[in-house]
């Protein structure tokens, strides 16, 4: 199996409701995500799926969450936007978005809020 992965970023603020200390207030980050894809296979031209294909998808869903107050977003009305859940709904995005190329699927995304905190969502088959 090929792993396929970019990296990227994002800027937005966001607060966790019900959170027993500083992040309960209105804070900001720069969020980092790295969005892998698994391919089983290669193509015609011996790539699981083209670089180019894959960023501008996971461009799509940056741009819909840079400079925002994440908690405003409708995905996290119900929810906090905490790393845990960015990463499941970029990860659900992406899914969403790839539905139509058989030959990858996503395998794993990862947000980190600092350099040195983060976390990654996968889902098992």
């Amino acid at each position: 199996m090929y792993e396929i992965f970019v990296k990227t970023h994002f800027s937005s603020a966001h607060y966790l409701r019900n959170y027993p200390g500083k992040c309960e207030f209105l804070h900001g980050h720069n969020w980092e995500v790295t969005v892998s894809v698994a391919a089983e296979e290669l193509n015609e031209i011996d790539v699981g799926i083209d670089f180019k294909e894959l960023k501008e998808k996971v461009g799509q869903i940056m741009k819909e969450l840079d400079h925002i107050n994440l908690n405003e977003h409708p995905a996290f009305q119900e929810c906090n936007p905490s790393s845990e859940r960015l990463a499941q709904y970029i990860f659900q995005q992406l899914k969403t978005k790839l539905a139509n190329n058989s030959a990858v699927k996503v395998y794993r995304v990862t947000v980190c809020e600092t350099p040195s905190s983060g976390v990654t969502y996968r889902e098992d088959d």
